[in-house]
Parts: structure tokens; sequence; C-alpha cells
């Protein structure tokens, strides 16, 4: 926005009282080279025509509707801070957490600090899915935590992670190896953590035409099912003793989670059901259930099954897509899907737009994207310009929120933030100690 439109002043608005989103709080804290683009994004907020307003809740600060009043363009690109259910019997056990919500823990986000998972009392761990933040999820518990030790891992993470004792950790999908959601490069990493056994059924590694043609069309898939068949059988047939465990499961959809059976309402496995594809359209193959079923034993689940975004008061929202229904960013004024009827000055980027999928990349892609269709707009007169019609702005947003007490941060106080993480980091030898209460956080703030 900034170099699309030279006399564009950008507000940035985070409920967080740091900057960065998944950035911060989603990259694991062993890619550190993923976290080079925060230099980038300091770079936008540094400029004198941005501002971060950080502390900032869309919805209890501050409406949309006061928020669409106040400036000619409001763009939402607030992600997916929810979680997808499965919807069966026992979800709500204790022992079982959304991937969401343990990403969370171990980054310290402030939100996530009280999650305290028990990794003492089972040495068993069922994930969920097999996408990359599966992947993610497994590797930091498999992990050694010397390795972790030198990295930005919030220091309640660290401690818990020393005296776990998970040793297994099955990584289930409902689809084949073929299907797997990961990246070549998320695999590589895991598959080359030192001393750890892999177990993967070869028979599961068999192929169908459809799969033939899923690999044939697709690199990555490739890549994936490569790996995965490399470790299959370059693997020992036993694990020795005090190996930490990795088993790749596939054809398998969790049916319900089992009860410990003392009335402690915590979880003692999963009763899986297996599953077979079933081809539904060129290209396209669903798991469908075999009515076979059987059981794996674990103390702890995690479930990496999709983020889900939320909706706020005022905005236009598809519950079944769990996105804000747009053309091109422009937010549409109903779910029909009409065109025609668009929410003037309203507009949406990132996984609010597209759903939890990709990248920083991607998410790039889709910001420029949003921004075309912005400069269209005011290219074309839909959106007035500041002198045909002018608007509080930055202005009117600080004394809205001066006449609700809430306390700002702006970024130089995040720098402040930054400065002190970075200060209790050298003295661990780590790249930052991250503060992860409000308490702290705005303290620091605002000495």
């Amino acid at each position: 926005m900034l170099k699309a439109h030279q006399g564009a002043e950008v507000d940035i608005i985070d409920r967080l009282p740091t900057p960065f989103g998944l950035v911060r709080s989603g990259v694991a804290p062993d890619h550190p080279e993923t976290k080079i683009v925060m230099n980038q994004f300091s770079k936008a907020a540094q400029h004198e025509r941005c501002s971060f307003f950080g502390n900032v809740t869309l919805g209890s600060s501050v409406s949309l509707s006061e928020l669409r009043e106040l400036y000619h363009v409001v763009v939402l690109a607030y992600g997916a801070e929810s979680d997808r259910a499965l919807g069966i019997p026992g979800e709500y056990l204790s022992g079982i957490h959304s991937a969401r919500e343990f990403v969370w823990w171990y980054n310290g986000h402030p939100d996530g600090k009280n999650l305290s998972p028990d990794l003492k009392s089972t040495d068993t761990a069922v994930i969920l899915g097999q996408g990359n933040v599966a992947l993610d999820v497994a590797r930091i518990l498999l992990q050694s935590t010397s390795v972790l030790a030198t990295t930005d891992i919030a220091s309640h993470a660290l401690e818990a992670l020393e005296q776990s004792s998970i040793r297994k950790v099955y990584l289930v999908g409902r689809r084949g190896p073929a299907q797997a959601a990961c990246t070549a490069k998320e695999l590589r990493e895991i598959l080359g953590i030192k001393d750890l056994y892999i177990h993967i059924n070869e028979v599961d590694l068999h192929k169908s035409p459809e799969d033939e043609e899923v690999l044939k069309n697709n690199r990555i898939h490739r890549r994936v099912y490569e790996l995965l068949s490399k470790a299959a059988t370059s693997a020992p047939s036993h694990p020795s003793s005090n190996q930490h465990e990795l088993h790749f499961v596939f054809f398998r959809k969790p049916d319900r989670f089992l009860d410990s059976g003392e009335g402690s309402g915590r979880v003692a496995g999963v009763h899986f059901e297996k599953t077979m594809l079933k081809a539904v359209g060129p290209g396209k193959q669903i798991a469908v259930g075999t009515g076979s079923y059987e059981d794996l034993d674990c103390g702890l689940v995690l479930k990496s099954i999709g983020y889900k975004s939320v909706s706020v008061d005022g905005l236009p929202f598809d519950h079944e897509k769990g996105v804000v229904p747009n053309i091109k960013g422009r937010v549409l004024a109903e779910t029909s899907g009409d065109p025609t009827q668009l929410e003037k000055g309203l507009y949406v980027c990132g996984w609010l737009k597209r759903g939890p999928t990709g990248i920083i990349a991607t998410n790039l892609y889709c910001a420029e994207e949003t921004v075309a269709s912005i400069s269209e707009d005011v290219h074309q007169g839909e959106i007035a310009s500041a002198s045909t019609l002018p608007k509080p702005g930055r202005q009117g947003l600080l004394q809205l929120l001066d006449n609700r007490d809430v306390r700002a941060v702006p970024f130089s106080a995040w720098e402040k933030i930054d400065s002190e993480e970075r200060r209790l980091g050298n003295v661990r030898s780590k790249p930052r100690e991250k503060l992860t209460t409000y308490e702290n956080l705005l303290k620091i703030a605002t000495e």
C-alpha cells in the first residue's frame, strides 16, 4: 500500500502488544531463517506513513463499523485463530489439544502460556494430521532439548520438554503417502533428527494407478513419497533401547477418543477406522471408512487438522468455508457470491480471504492481489479520496482509544520489548527470551 499510493497513510492494528503474527507465534523456533522476513516487516512499520497499534482488539477495543467510519479503506488480515473440530466422542478429554494451542505454547504466545500439556505421564503421543504443522509439532517433541535450547523457544516449554517422557510419536493421516500434506523440506528435516527410529509400513507405500497419476503430476507429492519410501526401506527393523521413535501411520481416521476409564477424564488412546481411497473425479481421491477398526494407546493427542477463522460483528462470513466471501480481496456484502454487492472500502487478505493454506510467500501474492483491487477502486472513484471526503483516520482512532482507556502499544514500544527479549536471550545464549505474559509485555512497553 505504501508503495502503490504515495499519499496513503497506513495504520496496523494488532490485538497483541507484539507485531508479526504467525512469524513470531507460528514459525517453529528452530526455523530462524524463516523469521528473517521480520526485518522487511519492521522496515514497513518504521515508514513515516505507517503506524503500529498493538494491544488493540477488533471487536472490543474498536468495532469494525467504527474503523470503517474512521478510515477510507479497512483491510482485514487477522488470519485463523481458532481450530476445526473433529466432532467425534471424547474430543474434550484432558490430554487432547489442538496443534495451534501447542505451537502457541512452545512459541511463547501470551494466550498459550497456561496450556501446560502433560508430557510426563505418558511415553506416547498421537498427532492427527500429516501437514507441516503436524511435522513441526512432532519435531519439537522428538528433537534433542540441547538443540532447542539454542533457539527462541519459550523457557516454560523448554523446561517441560527437558522433563518429557514422550518417546514415541505417531503421525496419523486419513490418506496415503502419495497424498501426504507436508513439504519435502519439512519431511527431510524430521527424518534427519539424530538417532531417531523411523517406522513406516511398507504395505502402505503400495501405489494405485490413481496414486501414480498424482505423483506424475505433482513434484512436491512425488518428492515426499520418495523420501518416505527411502525412510521405510533403509530403517532397521526394530528400535534400539531408549531410542526415540517416529511412526508414520496412513489410511486411518479417528472414530472416537478412549477414556482412561478411571473417572479421570483423561485420554488413554484413539479408536481408529481403517480407510481406503475412493476416486471422486479426475485426480481427486477421498478417504472412506472400511468398517475395520483398531486402537492406538497414548496419553497425549495433538489435533493438526486445520485452523479456522472467526468472524467479527458487521462482517459477512461464510461459516462453512471459514472465510470472508470476497472477489480478489473485495468483501462481498453477502455470502451469496453476487459480485455486484460489495462492502465499499472493506477488503480482506491472507487466511481470512483464502482459508488456512500456504506459506509466507503465498500471503505475499495474496496481499498484492488485494492491493491491486484497492488501487483499481481508488482509480475508478469507488473509494472517496481524502480531499473529497476527509476522514479522522489515525487521530480519530487515538481519540477513541484514549476515551476507552485502551493502552495502544506503538512500534517504538515494541522495540523496547524486542531489545529486552534479546538481552534476556543473550544471558542464556539464545537469540531471544520471549516475554510470555501480557503483564510483562505491557510493563516493558510502557517503561
